[in-house]
């Protein structure tokens, strides 16, 4: 088998939209899978649409989401001199065209065939120029376009590497530009130049340039280049299957990553958009991925976007992923919530690793992590109202919170299992039930009524914490309750 040549070539227009991050991922499992290589090439000759920070934003995306390129990023704004001289070639060998055709012109072109409801092709008014006519434009230093001469019998087919064979009917074909009258080159005429001169070998890119592909393998035929396998992946499609916009929610990489979401979980979740490990698995690496990658376990029918989905995934990965990863994640959501400042974190970090390993089992994003720990770094301000409806206003309520405040400042040790021990021996003691008395504890010393392990709380906040909270609620149940 031929060397694997892949590559990634996002247009630094705007941020990288998880489609391009999809496409991204399955060029990049194919490399490693095949021990092939992956390029990264920045497709900048669009310059209007240029973003000026969007190249670095690309970059930093993909980087987070731990997709490493083997050769680039290989900027076409780099390569203008190659993507002239392959245009002036064509022309030299007749396959191309000189058009010095006017704005005027064509528009009135595009309007004729507008009123025949035909759709634009062009009128070919300067295919047969002349040599003297040709000459005489450029030496008047008349502008001009080059256009690729096409061929409008029969069909054209490519074997897809996902959907089979695909035929385009070539009486659709246009003698399409190739080089701009501002010698910027078009995107089908770089796109092939580049993937030949960088030893492309397979064309992975998503099913939205399946229409570009015709022209595309017209061009390697006219330039003499072989032409790489083709593999169009499906669309991401909204719930409602239309386009996935804005208005559904989070587009880009950047966004979920704001928004808390885990790399691996965002990585993991785009794989299954579209791919099938074979087997039930939902959740698995990226080199398990790499493992069993293999294109004929593309769908050909589109993916549909589903953020609960990916949202259950990241619970999944906050509580299966290494403790001190997860904590150095959260740490600046902590931050950002006035829970802790910066210069803190070394000091305190074994206590908000314990803290982050006692919330996380209930929480899905990262925020939700420092809003779950809020109680552990500032006193409580207030009470959940239902919750002091429900469990302060109790019967005999305070006598039993004064016992398990008693019992707590007595124990021996403060670890889990012994304060657990200390009121599980109480409860046995008073015969009472033990939410009696676990549940107005748990809201006496976190305001809250739901949230981790109740032992799991008291041995985190330490005896000291634990009886002043204690004291606080009996305080407020006898002013209030």
């Amino acid at each position: 088998m031929k060397d694997i040549r892949v590559r990634f070539a996002p247009s630094p227009t705007g941020y990288l939209h998880i489609g391009g991050a999809r496409t991204a991922l399955f060029n990049y499992y194919f490399a490693r899978k095949y021990g092939g290589k992956f390029i990264l090439r920045i497709e900048d000759t669009d310059r209007e649409r240029l973003k000026e920070d969007s190249v670095q934003q690309i970059l930093s995306s993909m980087k987070w989401l731990g997709i490493d390129w083997d050769e680039g990023p290989i900027y076409q704004s780099d390569r203008l001199d190659l993507y002239r001289k392959e245009a002036n070639r064509l022309v030299e060998e007749g396959k191309a065209y000189y058009c010095f055709c006017t704005q005027e012109e064509m528009e009135k072109d595009r309007e004729e065939q507008r009123k025949r409801r035909e759709p634009f092709r062009y009128s070919g008014r300067c295919l047969n120029l002349s040599k003297e006519e040709i000459e005489k434009n450029l030496r008047e230093g008349k502008p001009y376009v080059i256009r690729i001469k096409t061929s409008k019998e029969g069909t054209t087919e490519i074997e897809d590497l996902i959907r089979g064979k695909v035929s385009f009917d070539n009486s659709q074909m246009d003698d399409y530009i190739i080089l701009k009258s501002n010698g910027m080159p078009t995107y089908n005429f770089a796109c092939v130049v580049d993937d030949h001169h960088m030893g492309i070998t397979h064309v992975i890119r998503g099913e939205e340039h399946l229409s570009n592909t015709p022209k595309q393998v017209l061009m390697y035929k006219a330039l003499g280049y072989d032409i790489p396998q083709f593999a169009h992946i499906s669309m991401i499609l909204a719930p409602d299957r239309s386009k996935l916009s804005k208005r559904h929610g989070a587009t880009s990489v950047e966004e979920f990553r704001e928004k808390g979401y885990l790399k691996e979980a965002l990585v993991n979740y785009l794989t299954l958009l579209g791919w099938s490990p074979g087997d039930e698995t939902e959740i698995f690496s990226m080199e398990d991925t790499i493992s069993k990658f293999s294109l004929d376990r593309i769908n050909k029918t589109a993916a549909i976007y589903d953020i609960d989905k990916l949202t259950w995934m990241n619970g999944v990965y906050l509580r299966k992923l290494d403790l001190d990863y997860i904590t150095q994640e959260a740490i600046p959501y902590l931050i950002d919530k006035g829970l802790i400042k910066k210069e803190e974190v070394e000091e305190k970090y074994e206590y908000i690793k314990r803290v982050v390993d006692a919330v996380r089992e209930k929480v899905k994003l990262l925020p939700e992590i420092a809003d779950a720990s809020e109680y552990f770094f500032k006193d409580i301000e207030e009470y959940d109202p239902k919750g002091v409806k429900k469990r302060f206003k109790k019967e005999g309520v305070v006598d039993l919170l004064e016992k398990g405040k008693i019992a707590l400042a007595n124990a021996p040790s403060f670890d889990v299992e012994t304060v657990e021990k200390v009121y599980r021996d109480l409860i046995a003691e008073l015969g009472i039930k033990g939410g009696d008395i676990i549940h107005p504890t748990r809201l006496a010393i976190s305001g809250r009524t739901v949230g981790p392990g109740l032992f799991d709380i008291i041995s985190i906040l330490g005896k000291e914490t634990v009886i002043e909270r204690m004291d606080k609620a009996i305080d407020f149940i006898n002013k209030n309750c």
